[in-house]
């Protein structure tokens, strides 16, 4: 058996939590919502392209959910493009960010949480303004 890739994440959450994360993540993020399939339990698949990243799945209402614990996950990382377009995107919605770079590898890092406290990454290739580069990790 070998890992091949990457899949998805979840984020399990209670409902009016839940709708914010995906408004977070369609409308700053730039992630879309598409096909789910049919669980007896409500939800979100979110999209970037034809590739499902992010699952948003609706808590029970006696589950508890702790939001800005400490514990070993850091941050998700999103290839991105538009790097200009997304700092004002940002900006608009008033995200904080912070910039990091890897001159090594030609990348630039915009970090930020999500309302859950969630990290991010958003990851360019360094010369990206907003031309259509991918950047490979």
């Amino acid at each position: 058996m070998n890992t091949i890739g990457f899949n998805h994440y979840n984020l399990r959450a209670p409902r009016a939590l839940m709708d914010e994360l995906k408004t977070f993540y369609c409308e700053v993020v730039g992630l879309t919502q598409g096909q789910r399939p049919p669980f007896d339990s409500f939800g979100y698949w979110l999209y970037a392209g034809d590739q499902c990243l992010l699952h948003l799945s609706q808590a029970n209402p006696d589950e508890v959910r702790h939001t800005h614990v400490a514990t070993t996950f850091d941050h998700v990382a999103f290839n991105c493009t538009g790097r200009t377009e997304m700092k004002e995107r940002l900006k608009r919605h008033n995200v904080e960010f912070r910039t990091g770079r890897v001159p090594e590898l030609g990348i630039v890092q915009l970090f930020l949480k999500d309302p859950a406290g969630n990290g991010i990454e958003l990851s360019f290739a360094e010369r990206d303004g907003g031309q259509e580069n991918r950047v490979a990790c």
